[in-house]
């Protein structure tokens, strides 16, 4: 099994910056995949970010080069560093590891971090 925690949210002003942190644990194989997903209020939850083993990085559109994200293998962690925010990216942030073993896809999520842009 593998859990994932998220940590870094919180109240911050348009224009600021946050830096979420998704801490892994468990048995989780070398090959998979992190990505950060977001659910604002009465908004279905949607794609952030996603980093793969090899580095390979796929932004949203919204992203629009504020955000970046990474991962630190030795630690099991992945970053996402947030500029420039906006009210529009008011939302529960969570975290997704994902990884294939016999063609069979798993996948797994953390509870969530709460991020809000308010002036």
């Amino acid at each position: 099994q593998v859990q994932l925690v998220e940590s870094g949210g919180g109240l911050v002003r348009p224009g600021e910056s946050l830096r979420l942190s998704c801490a892994a644990s468990g048995i989780i194989p070398t090959i998979h995949t992190m990505a950060w997903y977001r659910q604002g209020p009465r908004e279905q939850r949607e794609f952030v970010a996603f980093v793969t083993v090899l580095g390979r990085t796929h932004y949203a559109d919204f992203v629009k080069g504020r955000f970046t994200i990474s991962r630190d293998d030795a630690a099991k962690t992945a970053y996402l560093q947030m500029n420039r925010l906006e009210p529009e990216d008011t939302a529960v942030y969570y975290c997704n590891l994902e990884y294939e073993f016999e063609d069979v896809k798993y996948d797994y999520w953390g509870q969530g971090t709460q991020v809000t842009v308010s002036s």
